[in-house]
């Protein structure tokens, strides 16, 4: 009798292990399950939401970084639209396309051929990531063109991606990108071509149409939105991306982008100065205006030793953010990439959609349990 309750026990104290081995292991797991409505009420509807969110924790050993990932419904085959997310890899980009340019640098002051406003890349490059400056983008790819950004990404490894457009512009489509006039000196200009590009060709993967309707021209039409032309920047090419440039060293030279230590950290610092610092009104761009993770839900200051080197889009109802999260008082860092749509009317290009009531805040509280788990985590 007495073996027979002893083996009881037994049996249920490796079930009651079993049950609790999914919080240590997939830390992912454990957070999703959280109580908090910022998070149940996603979790609990994860097909209307379509949620895709990617995780890294860091070690670091002596010299070495030492990566461990976990995923959440990841699929490169079901399609979300990445919005201003694409800007990032764009930045970097065009970073190293100058050194393959002997005249000129970040400093150079230029200005695309037809516009009224001259910049230098440095300039363009903080726009982007300060405010996620629209025009600042485009400018970038008329440098670059689309078929360069692709097989350079390509190149690298990091796939699949498809750059096909501009944002927010007339000519979105456009495959012709315009000539930059480049000032050599204070007197001297040079034009630097522009390039005819491949169009895109339609994406057949899932979740490629979306929703019930569409607004085009002020007319409500029925029938799914479609996605085919769009750009494609899944959350695995945003994480690779955001990998190479944080930590270069644990790629291959072949892997990593072509930059100059003084270039790379142009980026790295674009990407976690708040706006105010860059001369932006702390009222219109607080300091989450673009910090979706742990801060998205608040317009309070943000503390000076937590910062994020991220890359956020949102447009069409589907908010993303792209970040490596760094707590330099409590030596807590992590990646973390996610997206989600919330469409709740299925109607798109109507501007209604639920991002203050319940895209940001699941980001927000996604980004502060996952810190929550790290500061506490042993290491």
């Amino acid at each position: 009798m007495f073996r027979h309750k002893l083996l009881i026990l037994l049996l249920v104290c490796i079930v009651c292990s079993c049950e609790k081995e999914p919080n240590i292991d997939n830390p992912l797991a454990h957070i999703l399950k959280s109580d908090n409505l910022k998070i149940k009420r996603v979790v609990d509807s994860l097909d209307q939401y379509e949620v895709q969110i990617k995780f890294t924790q860091i070690e670091r050993v002596d010299d070495s970084v030492i990566f461990k990932d976990y995923d959440f419904q990841v699929d490169t085959n079901k399609y979300f639209y990445p919005a201003s997310t694409v800007k990032f890899p764009i930045a970097v980009l065009a970073l190293e396309k100058l050194n393959q340019i002997d005249s000129i640098n970040r400093d150079t002051r230029f200005y695309v051929e037809g516009d009224t406003i001259e910049s230098t890349f440095a300039k363009e490059v903080s726009k982007i990531f300060a405010v996620s400056d629209n025009e600042a983008n485009n400018r970038m790819m008329e440098f670059l063109g689309q078929d360069a950004i692709n097989q350079r990404l390509g190149q690298l490894g990091i796939k699949p991606v498809r750059i096909s457009h501009r944002l927010s512009t007339d000519n979105a489509d456009e495959i012709t990108t315009k000539p930059l006039v480049i000032y050599l000196n204070d007197s001297t200009t040079a034009t630097l071509e522009g390039t005819i590009n491949t169009p895109p060709k339609p994406l057949k993967i899932d979740n490629i149409e979306k929703g019930m309707g569409y607004l085009a021209e002020d007319s409500l039409m029925s029938g799914p939105f479609s996605f085919a032309l769009k750009n494609y920047y899944p959350v695995t090419a945003q994480h690779a991306v955001l990998k190479r440039l944080v930590f270069p060293e644990v790629f291959e030279e072949s892997e990593r982008f072509d930059l100059s230590d003084d270039q790379r950290e142009l980026i790295l610092s674009a990407m976690h100065t708040l706006p105010k610092a860059v001369g932006y009104d702390p009222v219109v761009h607080y300091d989450s205006y673009v910090k979706f993770f742990m801060f998205g839900d608040t317009k309070e200051d943000m503390p000076e030793h937590i910062k994020i080197f991220n890359k956020v889009g949102y447009a069409y109802g589907t908010l993303t953010d792209c970040a490596y999260i760094l707590d330099t008082k409590n030596k807590v860092e992590f990646l973390l990439t996610a997206t989600l749509l919330v469409n709740k009317d299925g109607i798109f290009n109507d501007n209604v959609y639920e991002y203050d009531d319940i895209g940001i805040p699941f980001l927000a509280e996604l980004g502060r349990e996952i810190y929550k788990y790290e500061l506490n985590r042993k290491k």
